[in-house]
């Protein structure tokens, strides 16, 4: 589904990301890991193309990202739900999944005033909510809403989308071990209903449990890659993440 051959990214003379190449097969729960600094997240951002790569190539289904801008490769079926969740504050949880749904009839000014009804939309963003059980907040504003719901909202707004590939960046960050371990399966149960996914995330105990192959960057290189129970026990990965 996904390619990229000699990935580097270059931010004022820091190497970022230094000859990354990896490849996501359709279905899988690729993770992709490393200590703080790796790189990580520069490597979701180069692909959904916040920032431009200094060098390499990019292949979503055969297709060329590189000269892409974000909003086309949005419409080829990538999705990305952020880290730091940052929903509309003045629109309720139902229509924050709505305005995503509706995301095709807003790329012009005239396909918006043409589009005046809004109920396909909201009742796909009822079926998104829940899907991901938080449907009882649909009418509720993001700041009346707790972290863990919060991250359910915004993985709900990417899969307002139809994604084909789901970037996640650190989706359980800040939640507890019962939360994350119900998102962690909700990100599973996503995959098996034909959602690709990778995943950026530090809870290595629910990464090794729910994913069926990591990735392992430090410093922006490559150190890892396999089933989780053996890159965990690589000396090279617990090295990175313990030190030497």
């Amino acid at each position: 589904m996904l390619s990229t051959q000699g990935l580097s990214v270059n931010f004022g003379g820091v190497l970022a990301v230094n000859d990354l190449s990896f490849e996501v097969q359709e279905n899988e729960l690729l993770g992709l890991i490393g200590p703080n600094g790796a790189g990580k997240t520069t490597v979701l951002r180069a692909l959904t193309g916040a920032v431009t790569p200094t060098a390499g190539v990019l292949h979503f289904r055969n297709t060329s990202l590189n000269e892409l801008p974000t909003f086309k490769r949005v419409q080829l079926g990538i999705g990305l739900s952020q880290q730091i969740v940052k929903p509309f504050t003045n629109m309720t949880a139902l229509d924050n999944v709505a305005f995503a749904a509706g995301g095709q009839y807003t790329e012009s000014v005239v396909q918006s005033l043409a589009r005046v009804s809004r109920t396909l939309e909201r009742k796909k963003a009822l079926n998104l909510l829940q899907r991901l059980g938080i449907e009882k907040f649909a009418h509720s504003m993001p700041a009346q809403l707790p972290l863990g719901i919060l991250k359910r909202l915004e993985l709900a707004r990417a899969l307002a989308l139809d994604p084909k590939l789901l970037l996640l960046d650190e989706p359980l960050a800040g939640l507890n071990h019962l939360e994350a371990s119900r998102i962690a399966d909700t990100i599973a149960d996503l995959v098996a209903g034909g959602i690709t996914v990778i995943l950026i995330e530090h809870n290595l105990g629910e990464v090794v449990r729910v994913c069926s192959r990591l990735i392992v960057i430090d410093n922006g290189v490559k150190i890892s890659q396999g089933r989780p129970q053996d890159v965990i026990t690589d000396n090279a990965v617990r090295s990175a993440y313990l030190g030497s």
